[in-house]
């Protein structure tokens, strides 16, 4: 297939990720089990579930962070193999924010948001400054340009962290857990910056127990829960009408 059949056949699948029969074992540990899911293009995905039950693995194996046994993962038409061309091609496309911030101390926000476009996309130093200068100005911090990560607040770091991602112009964003660091008044600066993004069509899959914003931005809402997802669909129904047993119990608990 020629890179313009290619390009061409990307441009009418509307799937941005399809996973399939997706199994995954650390050591005996059976993390994830039998694991479908399929995100259109545009589509924002919440995934909840308690602590151990596979969320951030999944999201991991988006970008081939994580290997698997069984199972495949498509990634805007490219299937994630152990092709390192293929997974580099990928990665350049998919950005993700962790819940640690994973900034370089002793690099400033523009050079942290720089860093990448110049040496991956091989984007001229100034075209790169004017990128991040507008991410910056998008999560509302474009003065804190000059400064080093640790002369900001947590939740300024994170925006930070979401710029810089921003400014490799990914095609889908993974957010695992993006507020689990931060103090309680930091964690709305970093939401409303993330309903920035939906608002604005990116595709989004991202691991949360935020489900303020699970209700506000997702298309849909999945539950995993010892490495399955056993229950996913629109919000409302998710949160007012639940089908599985676990859903229930689990939203008891967060919502009480």
């Amino acid at each position: 297939m020629t890179p313009q059949q290619q390009e061409l056949r990307q441009t009418r699948n509307p799937v941005a990720v399809d996973i399939v029969g997706l199994n995954k074992w650390y050591g005996s540990f059976h993390v994830l089990r039998d694991v479908d899911l399929r995100i259109a293009r545009g589509e924002r995905i919440v995934i909840a579930g308690p602590s151990g039950s596979g969320k951030s693995t999944l999201l991991r194996c988006i970008n081939r962070l994580e290997d698997w046994q069984e199972g495949s993962v498509v990634v805007d038409g490219v299937e994630l193999t152990d092709d390192l061309k293929k997974i580099e091609d990928v990665r350049r496309e998919v950005g993700m924010v962790f819940q640690q911030f994973n900034l370089f101390p002793h690099l400033t926000v523009m050079q942290n948001c720089t860093l990448a476009p110049i040496w991956v996309r091989h984007m001229p130093r100034k075209a790169a400054e004017d990128l991040a200068r507008h991410y910056l100005e998008r999560v509302q911090i474009p003065e804190q340009a000059g400064k080093y990560p640790s002369q900001l607040s947590g939740g300024q770091q994170q925006r930070v962290a979401i710029a810089r991602a921003l400014c490799m112009q990914p095609k889908i964003m993974l957010f695992d857990e993006p507020t689990s660091a931060l103090d309680p008044e930091m964690i709305k600066e970093v939401l409303d910056t993330m309903v920035m993004l939906a608002e604005d069509g990116m595709t989004m899959a991202v691991v949360t127990h935020e489900m303020g914003f699970a209700r506000q931005v997702a298309n849909r809402v999945a539950l995993m829960d010892a490495g399955q997802i056993i229950e996913m669909s629109e919000p409302a129904r998710f949160f007012e009408n639940p089908q599985h047993e676990r859903t229930k119990l689990f939203l008891s608990q967060i919502l009480r």
